[in-house]
C-alpha cells in the first residue's frame, strides 16, 4: 500500500513540474542538448500561446535551430533601376550649299552689214530688207545685257571726203534709231562715221573711173559695222 502511494506521489510531482501552458513540438534529434527544453521523446517544448521554443540555461544564439529561430523577414525585392535610354542628339541636317548662280558670260559680237543691203545707193533711209536684217540681229542678241554698241558707217571712194563723212554718219545714225525702237537703250549706242578712210577692198582692186562695174567692185567698202559688248547672265552658250 505504501508502494502504491509513493508511485502516485511521484506522478503528481512530475505533473506539477510541467506547466499546463506548454506542449511538446516535434523536432529532429539533432536539436537535443542545444539549449532548448525537450520532452522525453527529445521534442522541443514550445509554449502554446506564442509558439516559442522553451530555452534552458545552456541556450546561446549560436545554438538556435529551426523552427525555434524566428523567421527573418525577407528583404524586399527592389527591381533593378533601368536607366532611361539615352537618345543621342540628332545633329541638324547639313543643308547643301545653294548652287552658284551661273557666271555671267562676256560677249563681244561684231557684224558688218552691206550699206547696199540696208540702204539704196547713196541714201541713208533704211530699206525694208535692211530692217529685217537688223531684226535678226536683235533676236540673236536676246538675253544680252548690253554694255555698249558701236555703229560705224563707211563709204566708198567716190564722192568728196566731206560728203562721204556725212553720208557714213547718217547711215550709222539711222541704224541706231532703229535699234532704239527695238527697246535697246540709246545711251548704250554710239553712232560714228569714218567716211572712205577705212576701205576693205585691196588697193588697186577696183581701179578705174566711176562705172557700174567699179561701183559693184567697191560694194564691200559701203557698209555699217556693228560691234556689241555685254554679258549673258543665264545663257550658257556663245554665239
Amino acid at each position: 500500500m505504501k508502494s502504491i502511494n509513493r508511485s502516485a506521489l511521484a506522478t503528481a510531482i512530475l505533473t506539477a513540474l510541467v506547466p499546463a501552458c506548454v506542449f511538446a513540438q516535434p523536432t529532429s534529434p539533432d536539436t537535443r542538448n542545444q539549449g532548448y527544453l525537450v520532452d522525453g521523446n527529445g521534442n522541443v517544448v514550445m509554449t502554446d500561446h506564442t509558439g516559442m521554443c522553451v530555452r534552458d540555461s545552456d541556450w546561446t544564439p549560436a545554438r538556435a535551430v529551426e523552427p525555434c529561430v524566428p523567421a527573418r523577414p525577407r528583404a524586399a525585392v527592389v527591381p533593378p533601376v533601368v536607366p532611361a535610354p539615352v537618345v543621342a542628339a540628332v545633329p541638324p541636317p547639313v543643308l547643301a550649299a545653294p548652287a552658284p548662280a551661273p557666271a555671267a558670260i562676256p560677249l563681244a559680237k561684231k557684224a558688218s552689214f552691206s550699206a547696199d543691203a540696208l540702204f539704196d545707193f547713196d541714201k541713208a533711209l533704211l530699206k525694208p530688207e535692211g530692217m529685217a536684217m537688223l531684226d535678226d540681229l536683235v533676236r540673236q542678241s536676246a538675253g544680252l545685257t548690253y554694255e555698249s554698241i558701236v555703229l560705224t558707217g563707211h563709204a566708198d571712194r567716190f564722192g568728196g571726203s566731206q560728203y562721204n563723212q556725212k553720208l557714213s554718219e547718217r547711215r550709222a545714225t539711222a541704224v541706231k534709231d532703229y535699234l532704239v525702237s527695238k527697246n535697246i537703250q540709246a545711251a548704250r549706242i554710239e553712232a560714228v562715221g569714218h567716211g572712205e578712210k577705212e576701205p576693205v577692198t585691196a588697193v588697186g582692186a577696183c581701179a578705174g573711173p566711176r562705172s557700174a562695174k567699179v561701183i559693184a567692185c567697191l560694194q564691200p567698202d559701203r557698209r555699217v559695222d556693228v560691234e556689241m559688248t555685254g554679258t549673258f547672265g543665264t545663257v550658257t552658250s556663245t554665239r
